[in-house]
């Protein structure tokens, strides 16, 4: 048995604690019912957070311990992290979508259906706020202040207030004056999104309405939950928001994380200088 010193008992500690938080607020509550994919994203989710390469890899670590104890006690079947390599955390350039494609996109749920009403709100929201899924999913009804406009953004015992502009603040309200009390079964409920059934809106059902509307509105890019937040960001810096605004509306524990939006932008305008530009033009086609 390794002797492990009582800092690093308590890290592997803290590592598996958030990773069971993050699987339960994902609506994943077997351990048959864990895919490498999952174990994936949450990678992904700990690197959008702004954590070192450090704590994503020793977080790695902490989860594969964990699971070879689950296989050694036969409590779990498999090993999800199996053939999972430490995690390289690369920087990409995340893909975002235009205004044009955004607003194509708000426009597809229909206001004459609940259903539409309802993926309309989530959309707007999500678009409005920058929130991820997770985040999204777990909202409760008292976490809204739609005579204000803002949400109350509640992750690992952190609170974060974000405005709603007057859109997402219609259509919310709109929602939650005819859909929610005709889908809700119990009045004392809490979430805010609800399927149809009444229960809390899982995070693999609001990837479905992502899908959905994406192909309906015939977008040829693959746009997942996280591709509105990436949109919200770069669309913010072009109209001029500061970074460190968008940092505290992301949630964003380190700048470093916030600023690969920059480049984003700065490609941007570096496209359109060399297009525009007469003597940079000239250059491009000499």
């Amino acid at each position: 048995m390794r002797q492990l010193s009582d800092n690093t008992l308590q890290s592997y500690r803290r590592d598996i604690v958030k990773y069971i938080t993050y699987t339960k607020k994902n609506q994943i509550n077997s351990y048959e019912n864990i895919l490498p994919s999952i174990i994936k994203e949450y990678m992904l989710a700990l690197q959008d957070e702004g954590r070192a390469n450090a704590t994503v890899s020793r977080s790695l670590a902490s989860i594969r311990a964990f699971y070879k104890y689950l296989c050694d006690q036969k409590i779990s079947p498999t090993d999800p992290t199996d053939g999972i390599q430490t995690v390289r955390v690369e920087r990409k350039i995340p893909q975002i979508l235009s205004s044009r494609e955004v607003n194509l996109l708000l426009e597809q749920p229909s206001m004459a259906e609940l259903k539409g009403i309802r993926d309309k709100a989530m959309l707007e929201v999500m678009y409005a706020t920058g929130i991820r899924v997770s985040e999204l999913i777990s909202l409760d009804v008292d976490d809204t202040n739609i005579d204000v406009g803002y949400i109350v953004c509640r992750n690992n015992n952190k609170e974060r207030i974000i405005p709603l502009y007057s859109e997402a603040i219609d259509v919310v309200k709109k929602y939650l004056l005819q859909v929610r009390p005709a889908l809700v079964k119990n009045p004392t409920d809490k979430a805010l999104f609800v399927n149809f059934n009444g229960s809390r809106l899982t995070r693999q059902g609001f990837w479905k309405i992502i899908k959905t509307y994406t192909k309906k509105a015939k977008i040829s890019k693959q746009i997942t939950p996280h591709t509105l937040r990436h949109s919200f960001a770069v669309h913010l810096l072009e109209n001029g928001a500061d970074l460190k605004s968008i940092q505290q509306m992301l949630g964003h524990s380190d700048i470093s994380s916030t600023q690969i939006y920059t480049s984003i932008v700065s490609n941007k305008i570096k496209n359109v200088y060399n297009s525009a530009h007469p003597r940079a033009r000239s250059r491009q086609l000499s």
